[in-house]
């Protein structure tokens, strides 16, 4: 399955706070917060939502193409990216912004404060998907991730007119986003991802249901952490799966990216769903492992190990020849 991957592409400074936010937090003094935290380190790493997909997907031995809105520093990460399987002849370069930048804290029970500067990522909504797939053919899938609104919106259009399936993943998003922007991003996606906050964001925004998401979509996946994966199907009900556990968790900044890439890499694979969340897990936790989004390596006997522990033997050997295949 060729897949095309649109949304942000960002460097992240990522510290980390050795308390706890919520200790410094003091009530009745919550609408005038004024607060610094002194961190005891900063990597400074590739990342963004879009890239971080890609990234996975291209370790996974796909190739995904990318498509987003960088500036012209983005020459050192660019090539980070095709070494690692990345398609980026669609990326658009600004003449006039910087690389977006993701700037995050994380304290000592893996709560995020996060800022975001769009930099050139204002600039996506400029970038025409019908002329990209003009020149290179149409992908079999594009995934919608968090971008500039006004990008996300029309790409979900675009692929709507072209009739080229999508998946939606607002996640971050959300909250700049109106109810009828969402259910536009959402309404008949093949694939809808969020995370348990954000599936509630969701439903506040557009007004649907528990059960109104998934007659609007094709398959509604929340990742929640620990405790696993949800997936509910108009029709079919409520699965829920286990999470792989973690050796250490070290960093969960992209840990969702990465499961998306392990669901999509498997369903390209036209492995059965449950496969298909399994490897995600698998992957999600590999990244959980490791500081910053696009720092881990994939062992393919390390997943295939990871994925028996977890969800059997039977499932591991669905995903062996694929990943057997992996350098």
């Amino acid at each position: 399955m060729r897949t095309a991957v649109t949304g942000s592409i960002a460097t992240d400074h990522l510290a980390t706070f050795p308390g706890r936010f919520s200790d410094q937090l003091i009530d009745g003094q919550l609408d005038h917060v004024s607060l610094s935290f002194l961190v005891e380190d900063l990597e400074v790493r590739r990342g963004g939502v879009a890239a971080n997909i890609a990234f996975g997907l291209g370790v996974l031995g796909l190739t995904p193409v990318l498509v987003g809105a960088v500036g012209t520093d983005f020459g050192e990460y660019e090539v980070w990216l095709k070494e690692h399987g990345v398609d980026t002849r669609h990326v658009r370069v600004s003449n006039s912004r910087q690389t977006a930048r993701f700037m995050c804290t994380t304290d000592s029970q893996q709560n995020q404060i996060a800022s975001f500067y769009s930099g050139a990522m204002a600039e996506a909504g400029l970038i025409d998907l019908a002329r990209l797939f003009e020149d290179d053919g149409s992908p079999d899938l594009v995934l919608v991730a968090p971008n500039d609104p006004a990008a996300m919106v029309r790409h979900t259009r675009q692929c709507r007119e072209l009739g080229i399936p999508f998946a939606a993943d607002p996640s971050q998003q959300l909250a700049r986003l109106d109810g009828g922007e969402v259910r536009e991003l959402v309404d008949g996606a093949r694939w809808l991802f969020t995370n348990e906050y954000e599936a509630a964001l969701l439903m506040e925004r557009t007004g649907w249901g528990p059960r109104e998401v998934p007659a609007r979509v094709g398959t509604w996946i929340t990742t929640c952490g620990a405790e696993g994966v949800r997936i509910v199907s108009d029709g079919t009900g409520t699965q829920a799966f286990p999470a792989v556990p973690a050796v250490r968790a070290v960093d969960p900044t992209g840990v969702g990216d990465a499961f998306r890439s392990g669901f999509l890499a498997a369903c390209g694979w036209d492995m059965p769903m449950h496969a298909a969340v399994a490897l995600g897990c698998a992957m999600a936790t590999t990244a959980l492992e490791a500081v910053g989004p696009q720092q881990y390596t994939v062992s393919p006997s390390a997943l295939l190990a990871r994925i028996s522990a977890a969800y059997g033997a039977s499932v591991a050997s669905l995903l062996a020849p694929n990943l057997d295949r992996l350098p």
